[in-house]
């Protein structure tokens, strides 16, 4: 289980690492969905499985957005991709700052620490997550209504300042 975190930490750093380091959406966008999905995995390994699930869903439409958004705006025909060499130069330069910072701050860390909350106690009845579940929408059914009516909002809104002049997805027929 620990090569498995460790791996998805790994691969956490070198999807921010290609968000970070490209300058074409297209790429930037594809860094993000990939770091998204591991980060969700450090969730399931650490015993947050349905959060790491609605986190993902979350996340995956709010990318989506962004995604449309930013494609619409950036219409390049070439977009520099990770093989150009001003781009490898910003992948190198963040690959050795992050691993310069890990060997001066994660001096005598232990890895080996990983383990799943709800196996610290032997008598939990529900998992962490699944608690919370039932508070979100117990408690915060109304905040829930309120945020996807402002992703709908976002949504619309994308697609009218994407749209152009007489052009694009909400258009008059």
């Amino acid at each position: 289980m620990t090569y498995l975190v460790n791996l998805f930490l790994f691969a956490l750093v070198l999807g921010l690492v290609a968000v970070a380091s490209n300058p074409a959406p297209y790429f930037a966008a594809l860094g993000l969905v990939v770091a998204a999905g591991v980060g969700c995995g450090i969730l399931v390994s650490c015993g947050g499985s349905f959060l790491s699930l609605v986190l993902f869903l979350i996340y995956l439409g709010g990318m989506l957005v962004v995604f449309a958004y930013s494609a619409a705006l950036a219409a390049e025909p070439y977009p520099e991709s990770w093989g150009d060499r001003s781009v490898i130069g910003y992948v190198l330069l963040y690959i050795f700052s992050v691993a310069g910072l890990g060997g001066l701050f994660l001096d005598g860390w232990d890895g080996k620490s990983w383990v799943v909350v709800d196996s610290l106690n032997e008598f939990f009845m529900l998992r962490g997550d699944i608690g919370g579940v039932a508070l979100v929408y117990s408690s915060g059914g109304g905040m829930l209504v309120i945020c996807a009516w402002v992703l709908l909002l976002t949504l619309f809104v994308v697609l009218e300042l994407t749209r152009g002049l007489s052009r694009g997805a909400i258009r008059a027929v």
